[in-house]
């Protein structure tokens, strides 16, 4: 067994709304598998469903092979995008009682809160409220409770938001250690640049529609156009553009690089190679870049959502 977890043909309504429509997703053990798609799409009803906050009207979801069962809450940890702390307790006392909750004992929940204080830099924060803390140092407390339990699959639903730069790269970080560690992630955002540092695998959800799915890099390789970002210095800038556009097709570019007299995007037809356009170039002009168009997962989420 290579997933950890499999919804297979998932629908969901709601009255007259249809929520999800046949969804099937599998997501492999060990990956971090990013569920996109616009507001309303259905990606937030698939995560409740995975954490049997609701039913499905039809289909069935698997954890490790075997449909899911109310125990199997202890193996999952869910960030939700609505943050779910008690503004008034104070956050040792909550972070004690919602690990308890998870199954850990009060000594087991207290070292591994320890630790996750000491490594997050935040030990004097245990007897402050929340409401004390800022929305970003909430959003740490959040993370901490939702990966101490150790569980087999984490939810994370907007895990960024709040956070400035520092502190978005750090839990960035523990997300991938999480990962390499063995934990399995489902991350849902809106921050594509965030899905292309992370995510091993997609899926793409469309008015309660799944229209995308699989590897991300295979999925950037069915996107991309053959295009290449090109910068030249030369003397001779007319010339050497209209040489350029005279054999190969040329756009506009869009790119930022220092000193070059040309910035073009250029595309090959199928029957030319990468090498054949940069000796091309070569020949009439200094090449200081030269990297090929791989479409980003914002490109990609943008063109599908158009499509259907």
């Amino acid at each position: 067994m290579n997933d950890l977890l499999v919804a297979n043909s998932v629908s969901k309504n709601f009255g007259d709304f249809k929520a999800l429509n046949n969804v099937s997703i599998s997501v492999p053990k060990g990956s971090i598998f990013g569920l996109l798609g616009p507001n309303g799409a259905g990606k937030t009803t698939l995560i409740r469903i995975i954490n049997q906050i609701t039913m499905p009207d039809e289909g069935q979801v698997l954890l490790d092979g075997s449909p899911l069962k109310p125990i199997d809450i202890q193996h999952i940890g869910y960030l939700p995008e609505e943050r779910g702390l008690y503004k008034s307790m104070k956050v040792g006392e909550q972070a004690l009682y919602l690990a308890q909750l998870k199954g850990l004992t009060k000594q087991e929940a207290k070292e591994r809160l320890k630790y996750w204080f000491d490594k997050l830099e935040i030990g004097d924060w245990w007897n402050k409220k929340i409401q004390e803390l800022s929305k970003g140092q909430a959003q740490k407390i959040q993370f901490i409770v939702t990966v101490l339990h150790r569980p087999k699959l984490l939810i994370f639903d907007e895990p960024f938001s709040g956070f400035d730069p520092i502190n978005a790269s750090i839990i960035k970080d523990e997300i991938l250690q999480l990962r390499d560690e063995g934990s399995t992630v489902i991350f849902s955002t809106h921050r594509m640049e965030s899905v292309e540092e992370l995510c091993d695998h997609i899926a793409l959800i469309h008015k309660s529609n799944k229209i995308l799915d699989g590897k991300l890099t295979d999925i950037q390789r069915q996107y991309k156009t053959n295009t290449f970002e090109v910068g030249l210095q030369t003397s001779q800038a007319d010339e050497v553009v209209n040489a350029i556009k005279n054999k190969f097709e040329v756009f506009p570019a869009t790119f930022k690089n220092l000193n070059d007299d040309i910035k073009l995007n250029v595309k090959l037809p199928s029957n030319a190679s990468s090498n054949d356009l940069l000796s091309f170039l070569t020949s009439k002009a200094e090449v200081h870049h030269f990297v090929e168009v791989i479409p980003s997962a914002n490109d990609i989420f943008i063109q599908t959502v158009k499509n259907n």
